[in-house]
Formats: C-alpha cells, sequence, structure tokens
C-alpha cells in the first residue's frame, strides 16, 4: 500500500496497467491526446506486480486496472475517467494537478 501511494504521488498522473489491457490501452492513449505524460506503471511487467495489485483491490479498485491517480488521489478506472472525460471535470482536475498548462 505505501508503494502505491508513493509511486502514485511522484507525478501529477499515474496509471497502474497492465500491458496486454484493452481499456488500459485506451485510457492511456485518452491521456496522451489530451497533452498529458502520465507515469505508467505495468503490473504485469514489474516484480512487485502482483503485490501492487492485490494493495490496489485494498483501494477499492475492481477492477484493478486501470487505476489512475491525478494528484496523488485515486480518480478511478476506465468508467469513472471516461465520465469525467465526457462531463468536462476532467480537464479541470488534470489542470488542477498541474499535469495541464492550458
Amino acid at each position: 500500500m505505501d508503494r502505491i501511494a508513493k509511486l502514485a504521488s511522484q507525478k501529477a498522473v499515474v496509471i497502474f496497467s497492465k500491458s496486454s489491457c484493452c481499456m488500459c490501452h485506451a485510457i492511456k492513449r485518452l491521456f496522451y491526446e489530451q497533452g498529458v505524460s502520465p507515469a505508467i506503471y505495468e503490473l504485469d511487467e514489474d516484480v512487485r506486480g502482483k503485490e501492487m495489485e492485490r494493495a490496489l483491490m485494498r483501494l477499492g479498485c475492481n477492477p484493478t486496472v486501470p487505476a489512475v491517480f491525478i494528484g496523488g488521489r485515486f480518480v478511478g478506472s476506465a468508467n469513472s475517467i471516461m465520465t469525467l472525460h465526457l462531463n468536462g471535470s476532467l480537464k479541470n482536475l488534470l489542470k488542477n494537478a498541474g499535469a495541464l498548462w492550458l
């Protein structure tokens, strides 16, 4: 859990992902298209990935990936991020976290 918190606070946007997950790919692409360069941690490529996945589950991430943190705070997974994007709230969260300058 401490590792997740530490990694999540190191950059304005942090995504915990799996390289084989299509929804993870879609969410990463959404952020890149917004002009955001998130820190991405591929759990299936990390030696401590299973441990981090269990910690994400304890935080309430279900499914565990993609898990998106903005400004060090857990925002949600694909559904939550797409909802924020479609209702226009995502840009404000990104600006407030310092991930967007415009």
